[in-house]
């Protein structure tokens, strides 16, 4: 007999249990996707000369949708237009009446309403360098939208870098972009004239770095700006960084925690009363928030490489969830984020769109419906459906 057998059996069995639970589990399951039923939605033909549609932005306010972008023609000609609806679901095309001979050729792609009323940005590349010459529409009394006309200077000149995306609030409008000495912004009590704030302290290059801005958004305290900053000695990869203000006019900066990768923050929401961004971090798509201690790193997802550039397209609260359209610089997708913007999941959409010039996804959220805009180069259309919090 051999007494000691079954020890050195069991022995035996141990090690292996052991050593297999310490090997390389690999990479981890990619999260299931969220399947929604996608519904398209007709928009009708603007009046003037047929050509595609094409679509940037959506928004909605008090009731109603809007849907903004322009119809091209042959041989790169294109003009405006915009689309409105009161349920989501049927639309009517806007009339429109553009001001100077950009403003007929230009394409709207950012969009935001108060009051039921909408504001536009538009632009459309032209003169000696081809560099896109900006506009900002509003809405009348009688539903149609009208060119704001202005300076020159106000939106290009020797200056301009760009003019990036709009917002509103209780306090009225606000366009976020950059000029040559750094961070921008312009007011406005009501779209129907804009006032450019450039150069300003903590909003515009300096001593410490050269600053960009993404995006904007409204808080209980005045706006909230977004964006990064390429710091001063020599680094070549941006940091995250914000900004507030009461009124658009004087700001502060806020730090946001950053890493030895290349981060900043493309685009901002109120997600039940706090902030959070998702733009760039290092490999994937980071997601911060901002408590009452600051801002902090809280999730991340989805990944992109070199080719392309990689960009956060859109940004919207649905319910219980964020909506993130992301490109990461071959194909568009949309994720869905919960906990706080801690988990992401993949969310199916109607039709793949491969990224690129003359193509753009969209998405917005009104309680839990959701329209989603696809242009892949061909044409514009416009997606609906519903979540809920078990999908």
């Amino acid at each position: 007999m051999f007494p000691g057998r079954r020890g050195i059996g069991a022995t035996l069995l141990a090690a292996v249990l052991l050593t297999a639970g310490c090997q390389d589990p690999g990479p981890e399951p990619a999260p299931e996707p969220v399947r929604p039923q996608w519904q398209r939605l007709a928009l009708p033909a603007p009046a003037g000369t047929p050509g595609r549609p094409m679509v940037r932005d959506v928004t909605g306010c008090d009731g109603r949708w809007y849907v903004v972008g322009g119809v091209g023609a042959g041989a790169g000609e294109t003009r405006p237009a915009a689309w409105t609806s009161t349920d989501g679901t049927t639309w009517t095309a806007m009339s429109l009446e553009p001001k100077g001979y950009y403003g007929r050729r230009s394409v709207l792609y950012s969009a935001a309403c108060r009051d039921g009323r909408v504001a536009i940005l538009g632009d459309k590349p032209g003169g000696a360098h081809g560099n896109p010459r900006a506009s900002s529409w509003r809405q009348r009394p009688d539903g149609s939208l009208v060119e704001v006309e202005a300076r020159f200077e106000l939106y290009g000149g020797p200056t301009a870098v760009n003019v990036a995306r709009l917002a509103s609030g209780d306090r009225g409008y606000l366009i976020t972009g950059n000029r040559s000495s750094g961070v921008a912004s312009w007011v406005s009590p009501d779209a129907a004239e804009f006032e450019i704030m450039e150069g300003v302290p903590e909003l515009a290059t300096d001593g410490r770095g050269t600053t960009w801005g993404f995006d904007a958004t409204a808080t209980a305290q005045g706006w909230l700006m977004v964006g990064g900053i390429l710091p001063t000695g020599g680094r070549i990869d941006r940091d995250p960084l914000a900004w507030t203000s009461p009124d658009g006019r004087t700001w502060q900066r806020e730090t946001v925690p950053a890493t030895g990768d290349y981060e900043e923050l493309q685009r901002v929401v109120v997600w039940d009363g706090t902030p959070v961004a998702v733009g760039l971090r290092g490999r994937e798509f980071g997601v911060w928030r901002r408590g009452a201690d600051g801002w902090e790193r809280v999730g991340g997802f989805g990944a992109h490489g070199s080719a392309g550039a990689p960009a956060v397209g859109a940004l919207t609260v649905a319910g219980d969830r964020l909506l993130a359209v992301v490109s990461d610089g071959a194909t568009y997708s949309l994720w869905s984020g919960t906990d706080g913007g801690r988990s992401w999941r993949p969310v199916t959409t109607p039709t793949p769109v491969p990224a690129g010039a003359d193509r753009d996804v969209s998405v917005l959220a009104v309680g839990d419906r959701v329209l989603l805009t696809v242009d892949d180069g061909r044409e514009g259309a416009v997606w609906a459906t519903r979540l809920t919090s078990g999908t």
